[in-house]
């Protein structure tokens, strides 16, 4: 398996934790590629825990679509398809969208300071080309939106599509600065209209900045 063999290890976590946030690094990253059979032993060893928690590990992101277990035979990454982009996108911009117009009349004034600084953080990520970093301040700046909006259904639902976004996300945010630029300036736009209470340009934005990857993430794919 093409196991790296000097990755930061996350602390303070229970041995399944940690194997369960590694593996699913791996897997977004693309270490474990699409269809890698996944050896518990491999991974036990690489890990340095028991094959214990990396079974259950497994069992967690079988859960999450990440892993197909076959019992007594084998497990392994699920594919992904290039169409799946136009099925996810579309429906995560949706529920974001929402989530925005919801926001810019409930989000408080901490809030816009968090999303001042997680952008800040994001494009430094980008700039010092650190994709992993990148995707999961993204991420958190969308979910502080989400979290402003008040909704506890589009954050389970969105919760759930992320993690299949994140393995199309992470190719796009792989892509030169240039490329990439435009998903900060849509950070800003959004701030700014949140800041204005202004519901419709901050949903806008909110969707274009989902919809603007979608398309040229397929054509990179």
């Amino acid at each position: 398996m093409p196991i790296p063999p000097n990755f930061s290890s996350p602390i303070r976590m229970s041995a399944k934790e940690r194997a369960f946030s590694q593996i699913q690094r791996w897997i977004i990253d693309g270490t474990l590629g699409p269809g890698e059979k996944l050896i518990d032993a491999e991974l036990a060893e690489s890990l340095a825990v028991s094959r214990t928690p990396i079974r259950e590990a497994l069992q967690l992101l079988e859960v999450q679509g990440l892993v197909a277990m076959f019992p007594g035979k084998e497990t392994r990454v699920t594919s992904i398809e290039k169409e799946d982009i136009f099925k996810l996108y579309p429906t995560l911009a949706a529920l974001h969208a929402l989530a925005a117009e919801d926001a810019a009349r409930l989000i408080v004034p901490e809030q816009i300071e968090t999303l001042k600084e997680l952008n800040a953080r994001f494009a430094e990520a980008i700039e010092s080309e650190r994709p992993y970093q990148a995707m999961e301040f993204d991420e958190q700046f969308h979910n502080v939106v989400v979290d402003a909006s008040d909704n506890p259904y589009v954050a389970s639902y969105s919760a759930s599509l992320q993690i299949h976004i994140r393995r199309f996300k992470y190719v796009f945010l792989k892509q030169p600065v240039t490329a990439t630029q435009a998903s900060v300036e849509e950070h800003a736009a959004i701030i700014s209209a949140l800041e204005k209470r202004d519901s419709g340009l901050a949903s806008g934005m909110m969707k274009q900045n989902l919809i603007r990857p979608m398309h040229e993430l397929h054509a990179l794919i």
